[in-house]
């Protein structure tokens, strides 16, 4: 049986066109500014994000890291949303590494409300650490691939500017969020200061993300990255891929939000699984398991006996995220083996007008 890979967009592997870029690339010393091709990629990435400069960086992780260093000063505050990436799954480093005291901001769906934002944001005093920087993220992962809308986006950001902080946008996703919105990533990068976009997720690379922002931001940032051991030699190994995602991939993200739906309409008439199909923007569909009165691990240990790879979010909810080895006959092979996992009779005139997409 094969195996059918929806944990995340993570799991993509990298085209033949990056492995033959990545052969064939020009290399030398990243750390010196003499690999070629790690400068083109970082001029492309600051031009089409209407920046001055941008660095690469091996990881998302690295790339929020070192925008924090870059923006703060130990001892901070960084404002964000109470489900970001950032503050829930980086293990600590805002704190233990970049010493900087957190105020989580509720959200709904990982959109923040600007009234709650603005009553987060405390004045100057002795005993309160200095507010410096807000943290936002687009397509918010816990938010279920939600996408800021544009107006919201640039209301968030005068709150901020209103209360004198900088702005750093946690865009791992943000291709995905621009196309469900419309819009270009120029548009939500131009009211914040610093930007950083992974490579790895739907943009299939084997590794790296880019953080783009003025060339004095950069500046501290590379110096962060070489703080945290970031520095790398023949890199454009690692850029080469990264400049054929930024010249092939980013337009066919909108095939994997197509994908979640279909996936999100399937599950939509299983029983014990709930699915919000209306709220499928991008490439992610959460599934609230609790009417089946199964845990999340007994879930998805079923859906692994069935050859179906998921990612839990406990206690009552699965992850399923589509990606570019992922087409209609898959998403209908996946919901048949959905349908036996949770011990149910597919239906078949589902699962055929799923493949018609096709």
């Amino acid at each position: 049986m094969q195996i059918i890979n929806l944990r995340s967009d993570t799991q993509t592997l990298p085209t033949a066109a990056m492995l033959e870029a990545m052969r064939e690339a020009q290399l030398g010393d990243e750390t010196y500014g003499e690999d070629p091709t790690v400068r083109k990629l970082e001029a492309m990435s600051a031009e089409r994000f209407g920046k001055e400069a941008a660095l690469l960086v091996v990881s998302g992780t690295m790339g929020n890291l070192v925008s924090l260093m870059a923006h703060t000063r130990p001892g901070d505050e960084v404002v964000l949303d109470s489900e970001s990436h950032i503050f829930y799954y980086e293990g600590g480093g805002l704190a233990n590494v970049a010493g900087l005291m957190p105020m989580p901001v509720p959200s709904r769906r990982g959109l923040m409300a600007a009234d709650d934002l603005r009553a987060s944001i405390r004045g100057k005093d002795v005993h309160f650490p200095a507010p410096r920087l807000l943290c936002l993220e687009n397509t918010h992962n816990r938010g279920g691939g939600t996408v800021t809308p544009l107006p919201l986006h640039r209301e968030l950001c005068r709150v901020a500017r209103d209360h004198g902080l900088s702005i750093h946008l946690d865009g791992a996703r943000i291709f995905n969020a621009a196309l469900a919105a419309g819009v270009s990533v120029r548009e939500y990068a131009e009211t914040v200061d610093s930007v950083m976009f992974c490579l790895t997720k739907g943009l299939s690379c084997p590794l790296g993300s880019v953080v783009v922002g003025s060339s004095e931001f950069i500046a501290h940032a590379n110096r962060a990255r070489r703080r945290l051991g970031g520095g790398m030699r023949q890199a454009g190994i690692i850029a080469a891929a990264g400049i054929v995602a930024l010249e092939q991939m980013v337009d066919r993200l909108v095939e994997d939000h197509a994908h979640a739906r279909l996936l999100a309409d399937g599950i939509a008439h299983i029983r014990g699984l709930r699915v919000d199909v209306q709220a499928v923007e991008t490439n992610m569909v959460y599934v609230d398991h609790t009417p089946s009165g199964l845990d999340t691990e007994e879930i998805l240990r079923r859906f692994l006996r069935k050859g179906i790879v998921a990612e839990g979010r406990p206690p009552g909810h699965i992850r399923f995220v589509t990606n570019r080895h992922h087409d209609p006959r898959t998403v209908a092979e996946a919901l048949q083996r959905i349908w036996l996992a949770m011990e149910q009779t597919p239906e078949t005139c589902v699962l055929n007008d799923l493949a018609r997409n096709d």
